[in-house]
Protein backbone atom coordinates (compact mmCIF):
# COMPACT_ATOMS: atom_id res chain seq x y z
CA UNK A 1 0.00 0.00 0.00
CA UNK A 2 1.37 3.38 -0.69
CA UNK A 3 1.23 6.40 1.59
CA UNK A 4 -1.90 7.84 0.10
CA UNK A 5 -3.97 4.55 0.37
CA UNK A 6 -3.17 4.85 3.75
CA UNK A 7 -4.05 7.70 4.96
CA UNK A 8 -7.46 7.46 3.25
CA UNK A 9 -7.62 3.77 4.92
CA UNK A 10 -6.94 5.41 8.43
CA UNK A 11 -9.42 7.77 7.90
CA UNK A 12 -12.08 5.59 7.08
CA UNK A 13 -11.70 3.72 9.64
CA UNK A 14 -11.24 6.06 12.40
CA UNK A 15 -14.86 7.42 10.87
CA UNK A 16 -16.13 3.89 10.69
CA UNK A 17 -15.90 3.62 14.62
CA UNK A 18 -17.44 6.22 15.23
CA UNK A 19 -20.48 5.81 13.25
CA UNK A 20 -20.23 1.93 14.92
CA UNK A 21 -20.03 1.07 11.37
CA UNK A 22 -17.03 -1.03 12.97
CA UNK A 23 -17.02 -2.64 15.84
CA UNK A 24 -14.45 -1.35 18.35
CA UNK A 25 -13.15 -4.90 19.44
CA UNK A 26 -12.21 -4.92 15.72
CA UNK A 27 -9.98 -1.64 15.94
CA UNK A 28 -6.80 -2.34 16.50
CA UNK A 29 -6.89 -5.52 13.88
CA UNK A 30 -8.62 -2.99 11.08
CA UNK A 31 -5.21 -0.70 11.68
CA UNK A 32 -2.68 -3.55 11.49
CA UNK A 33 -4.89 -4.39 8.08
CA UNK A 34 -4.26 -0.72 7.20
CA UNK A 35 -0.41 -0.46 7.00
CA UNK A 36 0.11 -4.10 5.57
CA UNK A 37 0.12 -6.42 8.28
CA UNK A 38 -0.46 -9.58 6.59
CA UNK A 39 -3.85 -10.99 7.06
CA UNK A 40 -2.42 -14.25 8.45
CA UNK A 41 -0.31 -12.45 10.88
CA UNK A 42 -3.52 -9.97 11.89
CA UNK A 43 -5.69 -13.20 11.95
CA UNK A 44 -3.72 -15.35 14.42
CA UNK A 45 -3.43 -12.24 16.70
CA UNK A 46 -6.85 -11.86 16.42
CA UNK A 47 -7.62 -15.61 17.67
CA UNK A 48 -5.88 -15.21 20.34
CA UNK A 49 -2.66 -17.54 18.97
CA UNK A 50 -0.32 -14.63 18.56
CA UNK A 51 -2.14 -12.84 21.33
CA UNK A 52 0.39 -12.33 24.46
CA UNK A 53 -1.66 -10.48 26.50
CA UNK A 54 -4.73 -13.12 27.27
CA UNK A 55 -6.50 -9.60 28.71
CA UNK A 56 -9.49 -9.03 27.47
CA UNK A 57 -9.00 -5.66 26.13
CA UNK A 58 -5.34 -5.73 25.53
CA UNK A 59 -3.45 -6.93 22.61
CA UNK A 60 0.14 -7.99 22.78
CA UNK A 61 2.09 -9.23 19.87
CA UNK A 62 5.79 -9.50 19.81
CA UNK A 63 7.54 -6.84 17.75
CA UNK A 64 4.56 -4.76 17.02
CA UNK A 65 2.27 -3.55 19.36
CA UNK A 66 0.40 -3.62 22.67
CA UNK A 67 -3.08 -2.19 22.64
CA UNK A 68 -5.55 -1.35 25.43
CA UNK A 69 -9.06 -0.75 25.16
CA UNK A 70 -9.30 1.43 28.28
CA UNK A 71 -12.00 2.49 30.35
CA UNK A 72 -13.47 6.27 29.82
CA UNK A 73 -10.73 8.87 31.68
CA UNK A 74 -8.14 5.97 31.63
CA UNK A 75 -6.15 6.72 29.10
CA UNK A 76 -2.79 8.23 30.27
CA UNK A 77 -2.98 6.17 33.31
CA UNK A 78 -3.11 2.71 31.17
CA UNK A 79 -0.64 3.79 28.86
CA UNK A 80 1.72 4.80 31.86
CA UNK A 81 1.50 1.41 33.62
CA UNK A 82 1.97 -0.30 29.84
CA UNK A 83 5.18 1.36 28.77
CA UNK A 84 7.15 -0.08 32.14
CA UNK A 85 5.78 -3.35 31.94
CA UNK A 86 8.94 -6.06 31.42
CA UNK A 87 7.58 -7.61 28.53
CA UNK A 88 7.77 -4.67 26.30
CA UNK A 89 11.23 -4.67 26.02
CA UNK A 90 11.47 -8.41 26.63
CA UNK A 91 9.42 -8.61 23.24
CA UNK A 92 10.50 -5.53 21.35
CA UNK A 93 6.84 -3.85 21.17
CA UNK A 94 7.37 -0.80 18.97
CA UNK A 95 3.94 0.56 19.59
CA UNK A 96 2.46 1.28 22.78
CA UNK A 97 -1.22 1.88 22.44
CA UNK A 98 -4.19 3.14 24.66
CA UNK A 99 -7.66 4.60 24.28
CA UNK A 100 -11.48 5.01 24.92
CA UNK A 101 -12.24 5.87 21.56
CA UNK A 102 -12.49 9.54 23.16
CA UNK A 103 -9.02 9.90 23.65
CA UNK A 104 -5.85 8.33 21.31
CA UNK A 105 -2.51 8.21 23.12
CA UNK A 106 0.44 6.31 21.90
CA UNK A 107 4.29 5.75 21.91
CA UNK A 108 6.72 4.97 19.63
CA UNK A 109 9.78 2.75 22.05
CA UNK A 110 12.04 2.93 18.91
CA UNK A 111 12.17 6.72 18.17
CA UNK A 112 9.77 7.62 21.74
CA UNK A 113 7.70 9.77 19.96
CA UNK A 114 4.43 10.12 21.55
CA UNK A 115 0.59 10.89 20.19
CA UNK A 116 -1.76 12.36 22.23
CA UNK A 117 -5.01 13.52 20.03
CA UNK A 118 -8.79 12.68 19.67
CA UNK A 119 -10.01 9.64 18.18
CA UNK A 120 -11.44 12.01 15.80
CA UNK A 121 -8.23 12.99 14.60
CA UNK A 122 -6.19 9.41 14.05
CA UNK A 123 -6.60 9.90 10.46
CA UNK A 124 -4.48 13.68 10.48
CA UNK A 125 -1.93 11.47 12.20
CA UNK A 126 -1.80 7.99 10.37
CA UNK A 127 2.09 9.20 9.50
CA UNK A 128 3.09 8.35 13.23
CA UNK A 129 2.46 4.25 12.45
CA UNK A 130 4.17 4.52 9.19
CA UNK A 131 6.96 1.97 10.28
CA UNK A 132 4.51 -0.79 10.52
CA UNK A 133 4.56 -0.01 6.63
CA UNK A 134 8.41 -0.27 6.18
CA UNK A 135 8.22 3.75 6.22
CA UNK A 136 10.94 4.82 8.97
CA UNK A 137 11.33 8.11 9.71
CA UNK A 138 14.81 9.09 9.60
CA UNK A 139 16.20 10.93 12.87
CA UNK A 140 18.97 13.12 13.07
CA UNK A 141 19.96 15.68 15.81
CA UNK A 142 18.20 19.28 14.78
CA UNK A 143 15.39 17.84 12.56
CA UNK A 144 13.01 20.26 11.79
CA UNK A 145 9.37 18.72 12.46
CA UNK A 146 8.12 21.30 8.89
CA UNK A 147 11.08 18.92 7.06
CA UNK A 148 9.54 15.87 7.73
CA UNK A 149 6.24 16.99 7.36
CA UNK A 150 7.31 18.86 4.13
CA UNK A 151 8.75 15.19 2.88
CA UNK A 152 6.09 13.47 3.71
CA UNK A 153 3.37 15.25 1.95
CA UNK A 154 5.98 15.30 -1.48
CA UNK A 155 5.64 11.41 -0.82
CA UNK A 156 2.20 11.62 -0.68
CA UNK A 157 1.91 14.13 -4.20
CA UNK A 158 4.17 11.04 -5.61
CA UNK A 159 2.60 8.75 -5.45
CA UNK A 160 -0.71 10.75 -7.19
CA UNK A 161 0.98 11.34 -9.70
CA UNK A 162 2.18 8.38 -10.58
CA UNK A 163 -1.21 6.93 -9.79
CA UNK A 164 -2.69 9.08 -12.65
CA UNK A 165 0.05 8.50 -15.26
CA UNK A 166 1.76 5.13 -15.10
CA UNK A 167 0.03 1.70 -15.37
CA UNK A 168 0.98 -1.75 -15.71
CA UNK A 169 3.15 -0.79 -19.07
CA UNK A 170 4.92 1.89 -18.31
CA UNK A 171 4.94 1.64 -14.37
CA UNK A 172 8.75 0.35 -14.49
CA UNK A 173 9.26 3.03 -17.01
CA UNK A 174 12.60 3.56 -15.49
CA UNK A 175 13.58 6.60 -17.49
CA UNK A 176 9.81 8.16 -16.58
CA UNK A 177 10.17 7.79 -13.01
CA UNK A 178 13.46 9.12 -12.84
CA UNK A 179 11.95 12.29 -14.11
CA UNK A 180 8.96 12.84 -11.96
CA UNK A 181 11.66 12.48 -9.21
CA UNK A 182 13.83 15.33 -10.86
CA UNK A 183 10.27 17.28 -11.14
CA UNK A 184 9.32 16.70 -7.57
CA UNK A 185 13.09 17.74 -6.15
CA UNK A 186 12.90 20.92 -8.20
CA UNK A 187 9.57 21.78 -6.58
CA UNK A 188 10.60 20.81 -3.62
CA UNK A 189 13.90 23.38 -3.99
CA UNK A 190 10.71 26.14 -4.85
CA UNK A 191 9.34 25.61 -1.57
CA UNK A 192 12.17 25.43 -0.08
CA UNK A 193 13.60 29.01 -1.62
CA UNK A 194 10.56 30.42 -0.20
CA UNK A 195 11.09 29.64 3.28
CA UNK A 196 14.78 30.12 3.18
CA UNK A 197 15.26 33.64 1.90
CA UNK A 198 16.67 32.50 -1.44
CA UNK A 199 13.45 33.70 -3.48
CA UNK A 200 11.20 36.67 -1.73
CA UNK A 201 7.91 35.21 0.47
CA UNK A 202 5.69 33.37 -1.71
CA UNK A 203 7.77 34.33 -4.65
CA UNK A 204 7.44 30.79 -6.22
CA UNK A 205 3.50 30.36 -5.48
CA UNK A 206 2.38 33.86 -6.36
CA UNK A 207 4.25 33.00 -9.35
CA UNK A 208 2.39 30.14 -10.39
CA UNK A 209 -0.90 31.61 -8.91
CA UNK A 210 -0.85 34.72 -11.27
CA UNK A 211 0.50 33.25 -13.93
CA UNK A 212 -1.71 30.21 -14.77
CA UNK A 213 -5.43 29.45 -15.10
CA UNK A 214 -7.47 28.74 -11.93
CA UNK A 215 -8.43 24.95 -13.30
CA UNK A 216 -4.35 24.44 -13.53
CA UNK A 217 -5.13 23.08 -17.17
CA UNK A 218 -2.01 25.00 -18.09
CA UNK A 219 0.17 24.20 -15.01
CA UNK A 220 2.28 21.98 -16.87
CA UNK A 221 3.58 24.28 -19.51
CA UNK A 222 4.45 26.81 -17.04
CA UNK A 223 6.65 24.75 -14.94
CA UNK A 224 8.49 23.12 -18.62
CA UNK A 225 9.33 26.56 -19.28
CA UNK A 226 10.16 27.54 -15.59
CA UNK A 227 12.20 24.08 -15.64
CA UNK A 228 13.82 24.21 -18.92
CA UNK A 229 18.00 23.42 -18.45
CA UNK A 230 19.22 24.17 -21.79
CA UNK A 231 19.10 27.79 -21.45
CA UNK A 232 18.53 30.56 -18.42
CA UNK A 233 14.79 31.54 -18.67
CA UNK A 234 12.52 33.99 -16.93
CA UNK A 235 9.56 33.69 -15.87
CA UNK A 236 7.94 36.64 -14.08
CA UNK A 237 10.52 37.62 -11.70
CA UNK A 238 12.32 34.30 -11.50
CA UNK A 239 15.34 33.29 -13.28
CA UNK A 240 16.70 30.00 -14.04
Amino acid sequence: MNITQIEETVKKLASDVISSAVDKDQFIYELMAAYGHRKTTVSRIKSGERNLAKVAGEVRAKRHIYFKHSDSNKVFSDIDDMKKKPSVAREKIRFIIATDFNQFVALDTRTHDTLDIEFSELGKHFDFFLPWAGMEKAVYQGDNPADVKAAEKMAKLFDLIKADNFNEKNKNDTAALHGLNVFLTRLLFCFFAEDTGIFTDNQFSSELESHTKADGSDVDSYLNRLFEVNRPVIVGDLIF
